[in-house]
């Protein structure tokens, strides 16, 4: 089963939520990270980062145990690189101004502005939360696309039967 859905709207949150989850994310802001131990691999246009790793862009922070960071240009011949993709492994957390989501693997791709999760991902934003195998969310539009079933070899879906579970919160009434 596939659903597609904008958590800004769906579950009845304020309009002040669904403009600030509608923010456009910058992708052109300047990355940085923390992590326990780097290896840089410039002939291969990668830096492998390890050890409760942290990339923060803008409003937005990617936490995992590995990151590979894919860059154009020479970093060590005092060129300018240019990063253009982000891999994540290992409790992925992607957070947002009031969204989280959470997975076992992540994909950033920095060209096209859209985040990708994979293996038992939950996707919250407030008390809602979506469950599924695999997310898409396009940084430009907010826009999150969850299906239920078809992730990563070896990862398992935690949704019974390979569907999207999901629980909306309710507006208190008097």
């Amino acid at each position: 089963m596939r659903i597609t859905t904008l958590l800004a709207i769906i579950g009845g949150l304020a309009a002040a939520d669904a403009a600030v989850a509608q923010q456009r994310h910058d992708s052109n802001a300047p990355i940085s990270f923390d992590a326990g131990h780097a290896e840089l691999q410039d002939q291969q246009g990668r830096a492998i980062l390890s050890g409760g790793v942290t990339v923060r862009q803008a409003e937005m922070t990617l936490r995992a145990s590995r990151v590979t960071i894919s860059y154009s240009g020479k970093a060590l011949s005092g060129g300018s690189p240019q990063a253009s993709r982000i891999d994540a492994s290992g409790g992925v957390v992607v957070t947002r101004p009031d969204q989280t989501a959470r997975g076992a693997y992540g994909v950033y791709d920095i060209n096209r502005r859209v985040v990708i999760m994979l293996g038992g991902v939950a996707l919250t934003q407030g008390g809602n939360t979506v469950n599924g195998n695999r997310l898409t969310i396009n940084l430009d539009t907010g826009r999150a696309v969850i299906d239920g079933g078809g992730g990563a070899a070896g990862t398992s879906s935690t949704t019974p039967g390979g569907r999207v579970t999901g629980t909306f919160s309710v507006p208190k009434r008097n």
